[in-house]
């Protein structure tokens, strides 16, 4: 059956509580542009986390692969490396297993993004729709906060003190001023940026081609203003 919706409902500026109705005939379940941004944010980040808690995830990932911190190394500013850090398979051997522990910080993530996705508030859900191509998951970022990073960080220090090859203690040996607590929450901090570049990037896509969801309320609202 077709989807049925009004456009003035999609185009219009100010209409917060905007419906479109699917599928079928006029007496169909009616549907909010907050349920739409709801479905959005849903999709994105089931796909989004969908690849992330893979094994190597965020290794793997082009948006979410998880940069040495700059005192070992992985930027601008950094202090004088030891000779264990100057080898380039110990700091690649070290950057995996970063990459491995944020997996750990997602693993609490992504319960949590979907529980607020269901109970959060959308206010101005039109401006949203008609946003830019993250415009949902900025949204739903802004009203989450740090809470991602104070669920995420007793994970991540946890992983962090288990890694039974101790190459960790060793590289935070090395820098002088390094203790395994900034290191956790430098992590952290990197996985929590990763995820929501992931989610927007998912969000992106469907927005581009909402045909390849299959869901006829995406298809209805983005599809149109495509």
């Amino acid at each position: 059956m077709s989807v049925m919706f009004e456009r003035r409902h999609i185009l219009l500026a100010g209409v917060a509580g905007a419906t479109l109705t699917l599928p079928g005939c006029a007496g169909g379940p009616r549907y909010s542009l907050a349920e739409v941004i709801r479905r959005l944010l849903t999709l994105a980040s089931q796909n989004a986390f969908a690849l992330l808690l893979q094994p190597g995830g965020f290794w793997d990932s082009s948006v979410a692969r998880i940069a040495l911190p700059d005192r070992f190394g992985g930027g601008r500013g950094t202090t004088i490396l030891s000779a264990l850090l100057q080898s380039q398979s110990f700091r690649d051997r070290l950057q995996r297993q970063l990459n491995r522990d944020a997996e750990k910080g997602a693993e609490r993530a992504a319960p949590m993004i979907a529980d607020t996705i269901r109970m959060v508030s959308i206010e101005a859900a039109d401006e949203i729709v008609r946003g830019g191509p993250q415009a949902a998951s900025r949204f739903l970022r802004g009203k989450m906060g740090i809470a991602l990073f104070d669920a995420m960080l007793p994970g991540i220090s946890d992983g962090l003190r288990l890694f039974d090859d101790q190459v960790i203690n060793r590289a935070v040996q090395s820098v002088t001023g390094f203790d395994m607590a900034a290191l956790g929450q430098d992590i952290t901090r990197k996985a929590d940026d990763a995820i929501w570049a992931a989610i927007g990037l998912e969000e992106e896509g469907i927005r581009a081609n909402p045909q390849k969801t299959n869901d006829p309320m995406l298809i209805a609202v983005f599809g149109l203003l495509r």
